[in-house]
């Protein structure tokens, strides 16, 4: 139902007239005679000729057509000329003429009357044979209900169309295709047309209808049901006696039971051609009783409800517009011209309105009444979430009043889980982030998974949310900030906060218990203030790990949203963000790492969670390594081993030394660094933490490497990699053969470097993982690239780019895309070198500041085509 339309009453247009009977052809002895000749009677004034008009039989009466033309001559009028005086287009009087259709409206038959100055005798006649009275004998005779004395009530009951009418032309050829027989033949045609509230399915269904009125000659009915408001929703009896009142019944004698005037009804419409629009139903029981029985006529039903449950319509289901066809029905109501002049502003607004038909019109109709107002004063208004919806109307025609029926409907009910639903809104709107799954829901209505989805079906069933996949739901913007504003009246800020730290919590357990998983004997574990269940032993971690990529920017989202919130000092804080160690460490998210740890670690230190806040201070670390920033990196991770010394925790003081002792030596503190790897490794060994122990040989072989010691970098090597291997663990086996790689090249043992490489990158393959797959094709590519193969190094980074590409990690995208650039401009294709550099300087920006400087660099030198040769260098990160 489009808001428009609410105030327009089913009016039957062109009722029962005074009736004029031709009295069979014959006029009065006082109207003078008109001469002619030929096999068409000769006209007089008043109609046809007397002397030959009492010899016809109705076998032998003009057609429609035959009158039109012979009146407009007389009248001296061209097609053109008759259709200017009459009101009427050029092309409704050609295939009038044409015989293309025989059975006009009735207002179009009094427009002509008037425009050709018939006499009162001659209009009988003309309006006898438009209602088929005249019919040549060849022709079948439709049968015709019982009606008013001068024959059946033509109803033309639509509302005006949209002049503005916007897109939607796949849907409209849809019902049309469906709905458009010209012949009256074929089943009763039925289309449904669903969606929000404002989406504009009257619209739609209006414009369709006036499309079709040469298929439905017998006129047009135009019924709000008002299934969503306003008001009480019509009653199927009510809907019934109005549409036979439309059809000449009278409303006395309609039947009080709903089954029986069913039958009447349909008996009413049998042998007509009539389309029926029935407007905001609010499910298929609502239309049931008010179709047609026989074929001729046909309904086109709009809902905010789901009518799959009607039997045989095409199911139309709109969704919102596209930015272009939004901002051209905002062009239809403001001017062409004033959005060419602020096309920027144009789009902001069109996405601020949800791309909502109703809300742009609304919002145009404002811009309309303030001519002097730039667009973007109107866009800056408008970001203000909390004021938005009161810029879309605040009557019964805007947008929120739109959402609050649907919401009623829902309020109203008398099914439990409708009313479930309507509680639900307010609930499910409070947490940011593009969507929801059927889990954090439930989290959030702290109900079962089984009782969340079927609550979440229902909103879809009604449009106030869209399933956007198995398991996932969106609101609309509009609808959100419509719950937004619920839950700001019903629900105070403690309320709120419960509600975003419930969906907080689920990704915490859900986080641990994917570490436990992936990290089984990381000391982290320990220090978990969220209770957790491991996963199933059926769920792999890949699969986990995949859920979390679905599901990370949603989580993302809710995370700073805490930190803005009420929670910005709660332990969830914290909790969450070592909670997810384990998947950011698996897909390489340094990104997303440093985001949370740099944000809980003053949560952890303020609230006295000491353990807590060295582990973070060393976790933050991490993604200043792989990002290239090393000093930072050496820092935090020396400051780290303070506070595990000070608390003291010989787990966390274990691999603070492996991970500052890999960092040093890469700063060439060398020295430092091997004292510290090996008090690693000693303290490791005494716990019998076998991880940290391999992760420490690691460490001391990249120091030895550096200092030339190849012999005791090998051996410390083959330790790290044999403790993984005995472990089981495929992915051990290939980060620390890939490690090993590494290190080679970053000292120049180039051809060493190949074997572990290919090794870990076979482990990789053997245990699925795509991140270490990537990495392992990435140090490949360096090798080939400091041999000189460019092509083959080409193509190995390409390859690892496709299988990083869909893990949406930024800056692996990124870094890969700058190693395309390096690998070009060594091999002196500086075209190509330029472009991948650019894209990965996009990548990059507000990622890796370090990496997006040494791509600007390397572009500089790509865009002045160096004559000295560029020499392929190590790669910086790991």
């Amino acid at each position: 139902m489009s808001c428009q339309y609410l105030s327009i009453e089913c009016l039957i247009i062109g009722g029962p007239t005074p009736s004029r009977a031709v009295d069979n052809g014959r006029r009065s002895s006082a109207d003078p005679p008109r001469v002619g000749s030929g096999r068409f009677p000769v006209l007089t004034d008043t109609g046809l000729d007397p002397r030959r008009v009492s010899e016809l039989s109705e076998s032998a009466m003009p057609t429609l057509s035959e009158l039109l033309r012979t009146f407009r001559i007389r009248a001296g009028l061209t097609q053109a000329a008759l259709a200017e005086k009459a009101g009427l287009s050029e092309q409704a009087i050609s295939v009038l003429e044409r015989g293309t259709r025989s059975r006009p409206r009735i207002d179009t038959v009094r427009s002509l009357t008037a425009a050709l100055a018939l006499t009162p005798s001659e209009a009988d006649q003309f309006l006898s044979v438009a209602r088929g009275k005249g019919k040549q004998s060849g022709e079948p005779k439709r049968p015709e209900p019982a009606s008013a004395a001068d024959g059946p009530l033509v109803p033309w009951q639509l509302p005006p169309a949209a002049p503005d009418f916007t897109g939607r032309s796949a849907q409209l050829d849809a019902i049309l295709s469906v709905l458009r027989n010209p012949t009256g033949t074929g089943p009763v045609g039925l289309v449904a047309v669903t969606g929000m509230g404002g989406i504009g399915k009257t619209t739609l269904a209006v414009h369709a209808a006036h499309k079709l009125t040469e298929s439905y000659p017998d006129g047009h009915l135009y019924l709000n049901l008002r299934g969503y408001g306003p008001g009480d929703p019509m009653s199927v009896a009510d809907a019934q006696r109005q549409l036979l009142r439309s059809l000449g019944a009278d409303p006395h004698r309609v039947p009080a039971d709903v089954e029986e005037a069913a039958g009447l009804l349909r008996s009413r419409l049998a042998g007509r051609r009539i389309l029926v629009l029935l407007d905001n139903a609010a499910d298929a029981s609502h239309v049931l009783p008010l179709l047609p029985g026989s074929s001729g006529s046909s309904v086109i039903i709009t809902s905010r409800g789901s009518l799959t449950a009607l039997p045989g319509a095409r199911q139309i289901h709109l969704d919102a517009l596209s930015e272009s066809e939004s901002i051209e029905l905002l062009s239809g109501v403001v001017g062409e011209e004033r959005v060419a002049a602020e096309p920027t502003a144009a789009k902001s607004l069109a996405s601020i309105s949800g791309r909502l038909p109703l809300a742009v019109r609304l919002i145009g109709g404002r811009l309309t009444a303030r001519p002097n107002w730039p667009i973007q004063h109107l866009v800056t208004l408008l970001e203000d979430e909390e004021r938005r919806l009161d810029s879309f109307g605040s009557d019964e025609t805007g947008v929120r009043a739109s959402i609050a029926s649907s919401v009623e409907f829902l309020e109203h009910s008398e099914r439990p889980l409708d009313r479930e639903a309507a509680r639900a809104v307010p609930l499910l709107s409070i947490p940011d982030g593009s969507d929801l799954v059927v889990a954090v829901a439930a989290s959030i209505l702290e109900l079962p998974a089984h009782r969340t989805g079927a609550i979440l079906d229902r909103l879809v069933d009604l449009n106030l949310m869209e399933a956007v996949a198995p398991e996932r739901y969106r609101f609309h913007d509009l609808i959100r900030a419509f719950g937004r504003e619920r839950s700001d009246d019903t629900l105070d800020q403690a309320q709120r906060d419960a509600v975003l730290e419930r969906v907080l919590r689920f990704y915490t357990e859900f986080g641990w218990a994917v570490q436990s998983k992936s990290h089984a004997t990381n000391p982290r574990l320990a220090i978990a203030t969220t209770p957790f269940s491991p996963l199933p032993a059926t769920t792999s971690t890949e699969s986990a790990a995949d859920w979390l990529d679905a599901e990370h920017r949603n989580l993302m989202d809710r995370f700073h949203q805490a930190i803005a919130s009420g929670l910005a000092t709660a332990p969830i804080i914290p909790d969450l963000a070592l909670a997810l160690f384990g998947y950011h460490e698996y897909r390489s998210r340094w990104v997303e790492m440093g985001e949370m740890c740099r944000a809980a670690f003053g949560v952890a230190e303020a609230s006295g969670l000491r353990l807590m806040t060295a582990w973070l201070v060393h976790d933050s670390a991490i993604p200043e390594v792989e990002s290239g920033s090393l000093e930072v990196a050496a820092d935090r991770l020396l400051h780290a081993l303070e506070l595990f010394r000070a608390i003291p925790d010989r787990h966390g003081q274990a691999r603070c030394c492996s991970s500052a002792a890999h960092v040093l030596g890469r700063l060439d503190r060398v020295v430092e660094a091997i004292e510290l790897g090996t008090e690693g490794l000693e303290i490791s060994r005494q716990l019998g933490d076998t991880t940290v122990e391999g992760v420490s040989y690691l460490a001391l072989g990249g120091l030895y490497d550096r200092n030339g010691d190849y012999d005791l970098a090998d051996d410390a090597y083959q330790r790290g990699i044999a403790l993984a291997e005995a472990s089981g663990d495929l992915r051990s086996v290939a980060k620390r053969y890939l490690s090993t790689g590494f290190s080679h090249v970053l000292v120049g043992r180039t051809d060493d470097a190949l074997e572990p490489i290919l090794r870990g990158l076979e482990a990789a393959r053997r245990g699925k993982n795509k991140e270490l797959q990537s990495q392992a094709l990435q140090h490949l590519a360096a090798v080939f690239a400091l041999r000189g193969e460019y092509r083959k190094a080409q193509e190995t980074v390409e390859e690892a780019i496709e299988l990083i590409r869909p893990l949406g990690n930024r800056l692996r995208l990124g870094y890969f895309t700058l190693e395309l650039g390096k690998i070009g401009v060594a091999a002196g294709q500086f075209t190509a070198a330029a472009r991948h550099l650019q894209d990965s300087i996009e990548i990059l920006h507000d990622v890796s500041p370090h990496f997006e400087i040494a791509a600007r660099e390397l572009l500089d030198l790509a865009r002045r085509e160096q004559a000295q040769p560029y020499i392929y260098k190590q790669p910086q990160g790991t």
